[in-house]
């Protein structure tokens, strides 16, 4: 079996985070969320509207997104908004717990790996500038959590 060089791994982490950015996954209108719910990062100028559906079964049904951010602040709302259906809330809390360890540097990169392809987001921790970009979706995810199920 051939083994991939990090140059490869690079390339490949580069077009997830692009095929994310240019067609977003549960990217939805959500003018109907007023817009001083809106989540900013004002360093870059990123911003995002979330929606959580919950179902009958007290699991998270869909995550929605809406907004306007770099490839890397989309990219991560995507892949949340695929990664949380079906998780009970105390679930997705230690996961965007988990997560932002990770990009804090509390964790190694290596722990997203087995999350599929979040480990595209691995990679940010070393660019400190971009990690805000790519938590937005998570601490927004956080306090919508925190409003429907204190």
């Amino acid at each position: 079996m051939m083994q991939q060089s990090l140059g490869d791994l690079d390339d490949l982490y580069m077009e997830i985070i692009l095929d994310h950015y240019k067609s977003p996954r549960n990217r939805a209108d959500l003018s109907h969320i007023n817009d001083d719910e809106t989540h900013e990062n004002p360093s870059c100028g990123d911003t995002l509207k979330l929606e959580v559906l919950m179902g009958d079964d007290g699991r998270i049904k869909s995550v929605f997104f809406d907004g306007h951010g770099c490839a890397i602040s989309t990219a991560s709302a995507s892949l949340m908004s695929e990664r949380l259906p079906g998780k009970t809330p105390d679930e997705a809390r230690q996961f965007i717990d988990a997560f932002l360890k990770v990009l804090r540097g509390e964790e190694p990169p290596s722990r997203l790996e087995e999350w599929g392809d979040l480990a595209v987001l691995g990679g940010v921790v070393q660019f400190p500038l971009r990690i805000k970009c790519a938590t937005l979706a998570w601490h927004a995810l956080e306090k919508t959590l925190e409003e429907l199920i204190p």
